[in-house]
């Protein structure tokens, strides 16, 4: 994969006229590109020419013309031939075919090959297909294309079919056709079992996908659903036997991304030997949530917000993760990495750069990272004394006996992996110094939310202090942006509460997503799938980037380690341990998830 150009590593749909061209033949050539699904309406205006597009679009018209393929316009009515034999049945050679769109006039349309590598373990089953299908089901997905899953398991095609059935579920409004499109999809998934250190195994895999492929423009997308340690023996395999020969390439990797600054630098150099950057697409899957990814529409598209967000305005900011769980058998792989490697190092840091970040130049991906990476290098140095870290007990409520962490049949009795974690961080720059950002993640809390919380600061000289009294939470507007559940947006106000009295109540002005749209929201893995196909890189995780990160966690990492600081034992559904309250004390700041109001 690494010996493709850089042209060959970018989407390749169809060949554009030169900068010259008048702006409407210039038009009618862009329209040209991808039609076959609403995706490319998600980043191109009506009515643009192509002198106008953002730096990602120029790329794509620059790689087309260096391979000067064509796509032809494709409706979303293009009725699927019907199969005698059931879905689940094995079918034979011409029917695949068929099934899978592969015709012999294919001109020199492209066509994508989704290979999920470590297709048998649970988050291919529980995420990777049913994301896929959905975007299959609102027709995102191009023309041509097949899923191929690819394991150590022995599976046939048809065992593969009936287990991705059994998680494959339907938008709630559309679900006139469901049956219909689900059996279309599953005609399209296909299985190849192999080793992951085996360029032969990959070379059999290749020669499945080219007869699917069927001479088209082959564009790949290998999606690791597999452990960090056999990353680099699947790319090398897959880069030397199977990457596309004429189309682009690309390798979706999932965290964790090492486990410190030298881990994580040697990974990287590692996958560099057979891959270019712009092929790699780290995955996070908290910047695919609706919510994160309205961060930046909130800020930049509203006037009232963008003028608040400095220190001018806002006194703290706090992003908090809880789950209602523990580790659950998940104990063996979570012990070795702990709630801040986990949660902390990668989720909520990422919402902190975008949340703190300037204005980026453009929506161009290049330049969203740019700017993020230089809120992670102003960060100061965590401090040992500005992290509380703590690990749940047994605890019995309600008649019911919650188990300890290390009551986990494959953690270590005497484990110190913290299981909650609370930070206190800060940027040192113009805009945001002296700002405190609270961090704070945990299992086995007493609820399961994530949220941004904003706290402004006080009204100088208030009227109505008199009204708060010393309440300091009261006198002060919040704004809250719950990534999850009941995803919403809501601003705490104060005001007068009717009467000929005058006494003041706090107010919620709320936007419930529930509520306002009917649409279903896209799970995070449908988004970040559709943009490793579409070659659109914002959400996805740059290598400077990842430095930076590391740079900032690995030393505190490191120091509880080698110190072996003992956690704070807090009961399982509780809210945790009680250092993280005078963590946030210390900065006068309450957690604004332990008010009554929510």
């Amino acid at each position: 994969m690494a010996a493709l150009s850089s042209a060959q590593s970018c989407r390749i749909y169809s060949s554009l006229p030169s900068s010259s061209s008048s702006s409407s033949s210039s038009l009618t050539s862009l329209q040209r590109i991808a039609v076959s699904s609403p995706a490319t309406k998600r980043f191109l205006p009506a009515k643009v020419s192509l002198q106008s597009q953002p730096v990602s679009h120029r790329n794509v018209v620059r790689m087309q013309q260096d391979v000067a393929t064509t796509v032809t316009v494709v409706g979303n009515d293009t009725p699927f031939n019907k199969l005698k034999e059931g879905i689940l049945s094995v079918t034979s050679s011409e029917e695949s075919k068929e099934a899978a769109g592969i015709d012999d006039d294919n001109g020199n349309e492209s066509t994508v090959s989704i290979t999920v590598v470590g297709a048998s373990g649970d988050l291919a089953k529980k995420k990777i297909f049913p994301a896929l299908f959905a975007l299959y089901y609102e027709d995102w997905l191009p023309k041509h294309f097949t899923v191929y899953g690819y394991a150590r398991s022995k599976m046939t095609d048809a065992e593969l079919r009936n287990m991705v059935s059994k998680t494959l579920t339907c938008r709630i409004d559309k679900r006139e056709n469901c049956g219909e499109k689900m059996d279309q999809f599953l005609k399209r998934c296909f299985y190849h079992s192999g080793q992951y250190d085996s360029q032969q195994n990959f070379e059999d895999l290749d020669k499945k996908l080219k007869e699917h492929e069927a001479g088209r423009v082959s564009n790949r997308l290998f999606y690791l659903s597999i452990p960090p340690n056999i990353f680099i023996d699947a790319v090398r395999c897959a880069s030397m036997s199977a990457s596309s020969g004429n189309g682009w390439t690309r390798v979706i990797v999932e965290k964790p991304f090492g486990r410190d600054s030298e881990s994580s630098a040697a990974l990287t150099k590692a996958l560099k030997q057979y891959l270019e950057e712009e092929q790699i697409f780290r995955i996070d899957h908290y910047l695919g949530k609706e919510l994160v990814e309205n961060l930046s529409v909130l800020r930049f598209s509203n006037l009232i917000f963008e003028p608040l967000w400095s220190r001018q305005y806002i006194r703290n900011v706090q992003l908090i993760f809880s789950e209602d769980f523990g580790t659950e058998g998940r104990g063996g792989y979570f012990n070795n990495y702990g709630i801040i490697r986990d949660i902390m190092q990668n989720h909520l840091l990422q919402i902190l750069a975008l949340f703190a970040m300037e204005t980026p130049v453009s929506l161009d991906a290049e330049d969203i990272r740019n700017e993020k990476v230089k809120v992670l290098r102003s960060m100061r140095p965590l401090q040992l004394e500005n992290v509380v870290v703590g690990q749940y007990k047994s605890h019995t409520k309600g008649g019911v006996t919650y188990p300890a962490y290390t009551d986990d049949k494959t953690v270590p009795k005497d484990s110190l992996t913290p299981t909650f974690a609370a930070a206190a961080l800060f940027i040192d720059n113009a805009r945001w110094d002296g700002v405190p950002f609270l961090m704070k993640a945990g299992k086995a809390l007493h609820n399961k939310w994530a949220e941004i919380r904003v706290q402004f600061r006080r009204v100088p000289g208030n009227l109505y202090n008199r009204n708060f009294g010393t309440d300091f939470d009261r006198a002060t507007n919040e704004l809250v942006i719950r990534v999850q559940p009941d995803e919403a947006i809501y601003l705490k106000i104060n005001n007068k509460v009717p009467g000929l009295g005058m006494r003041l109540d706090r107010s919620n002005l709320n936007l419930l997503y529930a509520a306002r749209y009917s649409k279903e929201i896209p799970d995070a893995y449908e988004r970040l799938l559709l943009d490793a196909i579409e070659g659109e890189r914002r959400l996805f995780i740059r290598s400077d980037e990842l430095d930076a990160a590391w740079a900032l966690f690995t030393p505190l990492l490191k120091e509880l380690e080698e110190k072996k600081i003992i956690p704070e034992y807090y009961p399982y559904g509780s809210r945790g341990p009680v250092g993280a309250h005078y963590l946030a004390a210390r900065y006068n700041v309450r957690w604004g998830d332990v008010g009554v109001e929510q």
